[in-house]
């Protein structure tokens, strides 16, 4: 009778996989093995593996190239990260050896910028995509970079005033991006975007506030489909109606060359993901193609802005099960040792689920059961997967220790839950490692955050 776990993860989905495998009961992700990490640093625990920023970011560019190859495309592909997933100083440092180009949202954005500038990270030709509703520090940050000789950077008008706030700051010719205001899904609340300007007011901005200007230049127009880059008839139809407009623009503004579709690749959420990349690259290619041959145009430069896929499946969260409690004859908890409110905040705040597994006893018997977090908030808890409305996870046996990992965690959870802050109940953030490779291709941890402490909290409290 096959009831063990690692029965129900073999016979549930194909593994190993790329990033995991099991050896001698043990869990190992991107071939480091969890159990000695633990052994090391204890738990709970978040990890980051630098070297899977780079294995994603030139997955991405590999299949945008060969697309624009297959499809005899004009244009160029411009990776671009969008900071605002992860703006940890590894993170960015890791991104920038891959020959990429940086999205901003606000003005600390570009103090980090300029950080990089000064450590010789980046220099004054890099391609700077300047997004968000821009408030006045904002735009003065933005201002500055492009006196300052940054002539690439982009600032992308949300709104029909910001172009007068830029005009009065900057002093030199300067480069622009208009972002569409693209049509939401039926099942959302609202019909269009807040973000971005409308479809029927932008070739009319263009020719009243910019064409007349002889110091600007329309570089870009920029879309960003909420729902991320899908399969389906919704997204191809605003690609369809973002490309036209493009198309419009392109023939009354010659400048024009560059096409930004935004983000949204998605992040392996289960291990019974499934996404076409290479598809979806060569797909999008060859409609932009074909939109801008029947309009009778040459085709723009693409940029992506990717920021939860490049960054995402580089980290994981380890836990230990600190007991069990049998609540009644169905729920079964097994209390973790710290919190998902804290820890993983998009699990309770926006419902995410990540890739969930036990990182030791694969070879004893599974069990459903329930995760519970150490607050006494009712929300602190973690009950399904992205691929089933349960969790299985090994028995446990005579007090034998149990280690879980919630994986691809990456984006967002430290901005979210407010790093190096109060933490609900004070539960404290926990330690921060990062993984890498030597030259000699060994792994090497190193160190980033002890876990957080009782007089950084109160001293944020005023105590």
């Amino acid at each position: 009778m096959k009831n063990k776990y690692i029965d129900l993860i073999e016979q549930t989905f194909e593994f190993p996989q790329e990033e995991f495998r099991v050896d001698e009961n043990e869990l190992y992700f991107n071939d480091i093995p969890l159990m000695d990490v633990i052994k090391q640093y204890g738990t709970p625990l978040k990890i980051t593996y630098l070297p899977r920023i780079s294995e994603k970011i030139q997955q991405a560019k590999k299949w945008f190239n060969v697309a624009i190859a297959k499809a005899d495309y004009n244009g160029d592909y411009h990776y671009c990260y969008c900071t605002k997933s992860s703006h940890f100083s590894f993170v960015v440092e890791k991104v920038l050896e891959n020959d990429v180009h940086l999205e901003t949202s606000s003005a600390f954005d570009l103090n980090i910028i300029e950080e990089l500038y000064q450590t010789g990270l980046v220099n004054k030709d890099i391609y700077i995509v300047c997004n968000g509703f821009k408030r006045p520090q904002y735009i003065e940050n933005i201002a500055g970079f492009i006196n300052n000789g940054f002539s690439n950077t982009i600032p992308v008008l949300d709104n029909m005033f910001e172009l007068d706030q830029l005009n009065n700051l900057i002093k030199t010719k300067y480069k622009v991006g208009i972002r569409i205001a693209a049509e939401e899904e039926p099942k959302f609340e609202f019909y269009t975007s807040r973000l971005g300007i409308r479809y029927n007011d932008i070739v009319s901005f263009y020719q009243d506030k910019i064409k007349t200007n002889p110091d600007l230049e329309l570089k870009m127009l920029h879309f960003f489909i909420n729902t991320g880059i899908a399969d389906n008839a919704y997204y191809w139809n605003e690609l369809s109606k973002c490309v036209n407009v493009y198309c419009d623009l392109k023939k009354i503004c010659p400048e024009l060359d560059s096409l930004n579709i935004g983000g949204g690749f998605p992040i392996k959420n289960s291990l019974s993901f499934d996404y076409d990349y290479e598809y979806m690259a060569e797909e999008i290619i060859a409609q932009i193609k074909n939109i801008c041959e029947r309009n009778e145009i040459p085709e723009p430069d693409i940029f992506t802005e990717f920021g939860s896929y490049t960054v995402a499946e580089s980290s994981g969260v380890l836990y230990s099960v600190l007991g069990q409690k049998r609540q009644n004859d169905r729920e079964i908890w097994n209390m973790i040792d710290s919190s998902f409110m804290t820890t993983l905040p998009d699990t309770w705040a926006l419902n995410k689920r990540f890739i969930l597994l036990a990182i030791n006893n694969w070879e004893e018997e599974y069990e459903r059961v329930f995760l519970g977090g150490l607050t006494c908030d009712s929300e602190d808890y973690y009950n399904s997967e992205a691929h089933a409305n349960a969790i299985f996870l090994p028995k446990i046996r005579n007090g034998e220790p149990q280690y879980i990992g919630l994986f691809h965690t990456g984006a967002y959870q430290e901005s979210i839950g407010g790093y190096g802050g109060i933490q609900h109940c004070l539960i404290p953030a926990p330690k921060h490692i990062i993984i890498d490779l030597d030259e000699e291709g060994e792994i090497t941890t190193k160190l980033f955050a002890k876990e957080q402490s009782h007089k950084s909290m109160l001293k944020i409290l005023g105590y």
